[in-house]
């Protein structure tokens, strides 16, 4: 389903991502591998895989007929498909697909499977950490063009310290992110002077981490935005875990 097989459970999907569930990675080579030997409606496969991840056969439900109907004609398939006979597999499904992550990512925007507008995070002693799934854009040079996650941490009165660790997906764009206290404008172009920490020049698929002691919980933004060393345009996605290490409460006899 969360391979994209189950189109009308899109907003199922969308809304377990807004609950904090991490969605399945669909670059995953193993994933890639069953996109690849999925037949188009058919409602269940069994696949083949090699070791190497190389689809050796398939057989589809609804094609359970001679030779490959019932246990012996399910053996068959199997043997076949061990001798490289690659049944039920047409030609183009040898391959796997190619994807422009660029096009992937926006059209995962446009059909509300990622949110990249109105995020928001409300971190508690019961709820200290939470996650965030959304994309950046690469804004060209000397400009600015920021998803911007609101992190209310109004709960800690005594203050605490916060991390965000942030994952960055495997399209080209590096990222950038900034964290601005909550009554900051954010500025659509030049440096981020009023930033309170960064993250520069994050790579595809690594990880930055900001960390930032505050006294009194407040309210902060975090800016996400790609790279002014990336090419205008360029979109990446990213996961940001948002957690609070409280200060110890100190009792009225301290």
């Amino acid at each position: 389903m969360e391979l994209g097989r189950t189109r009308n459970k899109r907003a199922f999907i969308a809304a377990r991502i807004q609950q904090g569930f991490k969605p399945f990675d669909k670059t995953h080579p193993l994933a890639e591998a069953i996109i690849t030997g999925w037949k188009p409606r058919s409602p269940a496969d069994s696949l083949v895989i090699s070791t190497g991840l190389d689809v050796m056969g398939r057989l589809s439900v609804n094609e359970r007929t001679s030779p490959y109907n019932g246990a012996k004609g399910y053996l068959l398939f199997l043997q076949e498909s061990l001798d490289e006979k690659r049944p039920g597999l047409p030609e183009v499904a040898r391959q796997p697909p190619t994807m422009d992550w660029n096009t992937f990512l926006e059209t995962a925007v446009e059909s509300d499977a990622i949110t990249n507008d109105g995020l928001r995070v409300v971190l508690t002693r019961e709820h200290p950490a939470q996650e965030v799934l959304s994309i950046f854009r690469a804004p060209g040079q000397g400009l600015q063009d920021y998803t911007v996650v609101a992190i209310d941490t109004t709960a800690f009165k005594d203050g605490g310290v916060l991390t965000i660790t942030i994952s960055v997906g495997d399209a080209e764009s590096a990222g950038s992110f900034d964290l601005y206290d909550g009554e900051t404008e954010l500025p659509t172009e030049g440096p981020p002077r009023d930033a309170l920490t960064s993250a520069w020049d994050v790579p595809a698929n690594t990880q930055g981490k900001i960390e930032y002691p505050f006294e009194q919980g407040k309210v902060f933004k975090l800016g996400a935005t790609g790279s002014w060393l990336s090419e205008k345009g360029k979109v990446n996605g990213f996961l940001a875990e948002f957690s609070v290490e409280p200060t110890p409460e100190t009792s009225d006899e301290d």
